[in-house]
């Protein structure tokens, strides 16, 4: 069918508004859906009082940048860390991190345009590889690889820079660098090269993007010198130190014995199996991003038998609905916007995600949680958005919020039963690259 304006004449008449409607509608018009329909029930009830309250360091924050996932794994791994040094203040490098998972994502983008150099130019997965291949999201698994390749230093040895905070303009321009290379492989390859041709010229390509990332974000440290004065006053010296020996000594997490476990109740993905999704990663050789999809139920248990142990959990999310940065406040019933327009806007979690309504966005922490007979009404986050962001950076998430929009938690295996622990072993199934679990955790 066409619109006639016959039919939008028609439509005009049926959508003559009452006086409460029209109040709604200029209100709108002059605030803002969300300032409008902002419900303050779940602000005021969502107090920062928690059962289970894990004691951790300072708000920290990510910029203007999309590396929460970054931020989310250090500050899982600082707390021990912080005990071990007795500095209540420490941070590890998030910049250093990121210098190397750059590098890392552009090596494993040229491998990935080899490996598909007999696909046609506008296929669907050429198109996705040169969509945004260099965005600063990541997944847990890629967290990992990076700490075990590279080690980790304190924020004092390789701070932020301009462009490890406000990132977008550096990653426009070493994507346009990755696309020029793209290309030019590609070339390569209809013309015949030689392999040993080929090879060099990759190398002499990630050079020119390592000399780049210097210029944005630094030169990363191979051995340091750590000073610090504890809590108690006392002055330390480590010499001569490289990042992975500092990691060695001073990480008292071993990243190894951690699993994404994710809720991601579609059709095609049984409970009980483990997924991996093909050109989602950053270290070539490294460890495959692997989940291990379970019911909402199960999810809830594992993320409250970790904090129950006292230690934070990593988590993914969707922080778009129901969300109010100001406040700290994480509710399904934040917003009454539905009311106010005079229809539904309730989708399942599963179609939310099959149809591009909803996708893991985001990396934080739970550091608590309020339990009544045993049972979860509240949780406490640890965001990366600085103190000025919720309740001085913590924020209060209700039970509800996260059935509906939490699809990941980190969870050591002690806390897996059985037939979760035989399930790992299993051959992951692959799903293709646009499949809503391939998202990267990355919101600004």
């Amino acid at each position: 069918m066409s619109i006639s304006y016959e039919l939008l004449e028609n439509f005009g008449k049926k959508s003559l508004l009452s006086p409460e409607s029209n109040v709604i509608m200029n209100a709108v018009i002059k605030n803002g859906i969300k300032s409008v329909t902002l419900n303050n029930d779940p602000v005021k009830k969502l107090t920062n009082i928690f059962s289970n309250d894990i004691k951790t360091g300072k708000i920290t924050s990510q910029g203007k940048s999309g590396r929460c996932w970054l931020f989310a794994g250090l500050n899982m791994l600082r707390r021990k860390t912080s005990e071990e040094l007795k500095l209540k203040d420490f941070e590890f490098s998030q910049n250093f991190l990121m210098f190397y998972d750059k590098i890392e994502k552009a090596n494993y983008f040229l491998n990935n345009i080899s490996e598909t150099e007999n696909e046609d130019i506008y296929s669907r997965i050429i198109m996705w590889l040169v969509k945004d291949p260099l965005q600063d999201g990541g997944q847990w698994d890629m967290f990992n690889n990076l700490i075990k390749k590279y080690g980790v230093v304190p924020s004092s040895v390789m701070p932020d820079t301009f462009h490890s905070r406000e990132s977008r303009e550096m990653n426009r321009l070493l994507t346009l660098k990755l696309r020029m290379y793209a290309g030019e492989l590609r070339e390569m390859k209809k013309e015949d090269v030689l392999s040993k041709k080929y090879a060099e010229r990759k190398e002499e390509m990630l050079l020119e993007f390592y000399r780049m990332l210097i210029t944005f974000l630094g030169r990363p440290p191979e051995k340091f010198d750590f000073e610090y004065r504890n809590d108690d006053n006392i002055y330390y010296r480590e010499e001569n130190i490289s990042p992975g020996e500092f990691r060695d000594k001073f990480v008292k997490i071993n990243t190894d014995e951690f699993v994404s476990v994710i809720n991601a109740p579609t059709f095609d993905k049984p409970f009980n199996q483990t997924y991996t999704v093909k050109y989602l990663g950053n270290v070539t050789g490294g460890k495959e991003v692997l989940y291990l999809n379970v019911d909402k139920s199960e999810l809830k248990r594992l993320a409250l038998a970790q904090l129950d142990d006292g230690e934070p959990v990593w988590f993914g999310c969707d922080m778009d609905p129901g969300v109010d940065s100001k406040s700290g406040t994480m509710s399904s019933d934040l917003y009454l916007a539905a009311e106010a327009l005079g229809t539904s806007l309730t989708m399942e979690k599963g179609a939310r995600l099959l149809y591009g309504e909803s996708a893991l966005n985001h990396a934080m922490m739970f550091t608590g949680v309020n339990t009544v007979d045993g049972l979860p009404d509240r949780w406490k986050v640890e965001n990366s958005w600085g103190e000025k962001s919720g309740k001085d950076g913590f924020f209060v998430m209700d039970d509800k919020w996260f059935d509906e929009n939490t699809y990941q938690v980190v969870i050591n295996r002690k806390y897996l039963n059985r037939e979760q622990i035989k399930s790992l072993s299993a051959e992951p199934v692959v799903l293709p690259p646009w499949d809503p679990m391939g998202s990267l955790a990355l919101m600004k």
